[in-house]
């Protein structure tokens, strides 16, 4: 994370602050791991009316309690983010996220807390983003990880003290218009992919594969982390235009594994499974890479099927 954006008077936020007391601060992160990440409308609504507070105030106050969701062995260092995600009929949930690192792993394999956000609100069902709240200023990697949504242009970046659009951060964007690409993440290719070959692949890590964000390769990739006692964590593969700051599935799973509170342990995890399409398979060694990081788990169980679009 860097801290380069500017103070001007334009961008910045003054008026009334609100932090949590440290017990509610508490039961409020209890809540939302329970949740799995997330404060749907309702929940947003009466925290709004028990506090006093605006939908803004209460975003900005939930920022450290995204960050205690952080995984940060080398760094230490912990980044909150929360995504404002609109549904179906227009109704806004708080989407958590944070950073998440991998001892003795590239650092180019971690997940950056927005990107943990965005996953988690694509990953369960947000139509469009109207907001991204982040406790430190986004680094680049992120800001061209966000060049890639639909709303890229509209939506708006919240910071403890300050407020930006994305065009601001990142003038002059590369992007999916830049390779030909008329989709982006939370717009996709209307055509779904299809599934050529009979398997007995999990139905449900099949139709995850199928939802890829992945129009650069074309590997309709997923992951299923099965655990012993709180049932299936599924995660995505979602590309980007710069490529570099593509989301591979197992990070998307891990990461909402850890918004769960659970911990990737072998007395958590029973199975992991990684699912990619025949021909165009590039997850497989990142995969066994993040893994690594930890003991004893399960083998890597990998597939792969013939994908269509």
């Amino acid at each position: 994370m860097t801290s380069s954006t500017s103070s001007s008077p334009i961008n910045s936020i003054t008026g009334h602050t609100f932090e949590f007391a440290e017990p509610a601060r508490n039961a409020l992160f209890n809540q939302v791991k329970s949740q799995q990440g997330r404060l749907n409308t309702a929940d947003i609504n009466a925290l709004c009316t028990e506090h006093s507070l605006t939908q803004a105030q209460l975003l900005r106050a939930c920022l450290p309690i995204a960050s205690l969701f952080a995984v940060a062995p080398i760094s230490q260092f912990l980044v909150g983010a929360i995504v404002v995600g609109l549904d179906a009929q227009q109704q806004p949930s708080f989407y958590f996220g944070a950073n998440v690192e991998f001892a003795h792993q590239p650092l180019s394999l971690v997940v950056h807390a927005e990107q943990s956000a965005i996953n988690n609100a694509w990953l369960n069902g947000a139509k469009s983003v109207v907001k991204i709240a982040i406790s430190d200023a986004p680094c680049g990697y992120c800001r061209q990880f966000m060049n890639e949504l639909a709303d890229a242009e509209t939506f708006d970046i919240l910071l403890p003290t300050q407020q930006f659009k994305l065009t601001e951060l990142l003038p002059a964007a590369f992007g999916p218009k830049d390779l030909g690409n008329k989709y982006s993440l939370f717009n996709p290719d209307p055509q779904s992919a299809h599934v050529d070959t009979n398997s007995e692949v999990c139905p449900v890590l099949i139709e995850q594969a199928k939802q890829a964000y992945v129009p650069y390769t074309q590997n309709f990739s997923a992951v299923k982390i099965t655990t012993f006692n709180h049932g299936n964590f599924y995660g995505r593969y979602a590309e980007n235009a710069a490529y570099s700051p593509s989301l591979a599935p197992l990070q998307s799973a891990v990461s909402q594994l850890y918004l769960a509170g659970l911990s990737l342990d072998n007395k958590t995890v029973e199975k992991v499974e990684l699912l990619q399409s025949e021909g165009a398979e590039n997850q497989l060694q990142v995969s066994e890479a993040v893994l690594a990081s930890y003991d004893n788990l399960p083998a890597l169980q990998s597939y792969s099927l013939s994908f269509t679009q």
